[in-house]
């Protein structure tokens, strides 16, 4: 009997078919869909994001503290490793630089050489971040 299984018709068509009806191949997304992947990838992108306020911008130029796109990196990563962890505000120290960031609007408030830190007493954070 073409159409069912076991003397019953099912309330699907199977993967490989019935009896007696061509297969039906399952539908995959096209990698051109902007459905579910591009929202979920564009998220990802989006919490990676390290921005910089007005303060820190002033702090990284007269102090001649240059970023490069790997230190960007190093730095996203510390703050999303703090993050993991719960924290809100961070001291992340990286490579003779000390920068404080707000985790929840992932934003460097302000950035300080090695110079700037020597007898400086940071206050209004819940963690440390050590980056080689």
């Amino acid at each position: 009997m073409p159409g069912k299984i076991d003397g019953m018709k099912p309330p699907f068509i199977p993967i490989g078919g019935l009896e007696g009806m061509p297969s039906r191949k399952p539908v995959m997304p096209s990698e051109e869909e902007s459905g579910f992947r591009k929202i979920l990838l564009d998220k990802v992108a989006e919490e990676q994001k390290v921005k910089f306020s007005a303060h820190a911008q002033n702090r990284l130029q007269s102090r001649q503290i240059e970023m490069t796109g790997d230190n960007i990196m190093k730095l996203a990563d510390a703050m999303n490793k703090a993050q993991n962890k719960g924290a809100h505000d961070s001291l992340i120290l990286m490579q003779n630089v000390a920068f404080i960031v707000n985790l929840d609007n992932r934003t460097v408030v302000t950035a300080m050489d090695n110079e700037s830190m020597k007898e400086n007493v940071f206050t209004n954070i819940d963690s440390a971040v050590f980056v080689e």
